[in-house]
């Protein structure tokens, strides 16, 4: 490896570090993260003063008992329903939050798709096609990045569906 790879390691996350290893145009955003904010998503969205149609929340749910990876806009919600329908399974559940930390690597508020510990099926909002860059969680908690949905998608080998639900 070389001396700027290992930089990069060190300073980065596993998801910035899996960017950088597949040649994928991004770019960082960092904020000071405020623990007394009631939402992960809504915090970067304004802390970014990014539309939060935009920002993409990790969400990780059970669906028919394997963990499975959903990106929704932070400015809506998780179709539970439609996330199992578009893996092939029957019923889903929100996944335990201790279970998805130590599956994912991350912590809660600050899981990212992308560089998790062990790779879980995923599923992107098919609305994410509609803007040429989305903000995804780089893997803590005031930490974004931003990049090209398709990009996304072929880095998680996510299946593109509707899955999230407007809450306006």
């Amino acid at each position: 490896m070389s001396k700027k790879a290992k930089k990069q390691q060190a300073g980065g996350t596993p998801a910035t570090v899996a960017l950088t290893a597949a040649g994928v145009e991004y770019t960082v955003h960092s904020y000071d993260h405020d623990p007394s904010h009631p939402s992960y998503g809504e915090e970067a969205a304004e802390a970014m003063g990014v539309s939060p149609d935009r920002v993409f929340k990790t969400l990780v749910a059970d669906v028919d008992g394997a963990l499975t990876v959903a990106v929704v806009p932070v400015a809506g919600s998780l179709d539970l329903k439609a996330l199992a329908a578009a893996v092939g399974g029957k019923r889903a559940a929100m996944a335990d939050p201790a279970l998805a930390e130590r599956t994912t690597g991350y912590v809660r508020g600050g899981i990212s798709p992308l560089g998790q510990r062990k790779r879980l099926p995923t599923v992107l909002d098919d609305s994410a096609t509609a803007h040429p860059t989305i903000c995804v969680s780089a893997g803590r908690r005031g930490l974004e990045v931003e990049l090209a949905p398709e990009d996304l998608a072929k880095l998680t080998e996510a299946v593109l569906a509707p899955i999230g639900r407007s809450t306006s």
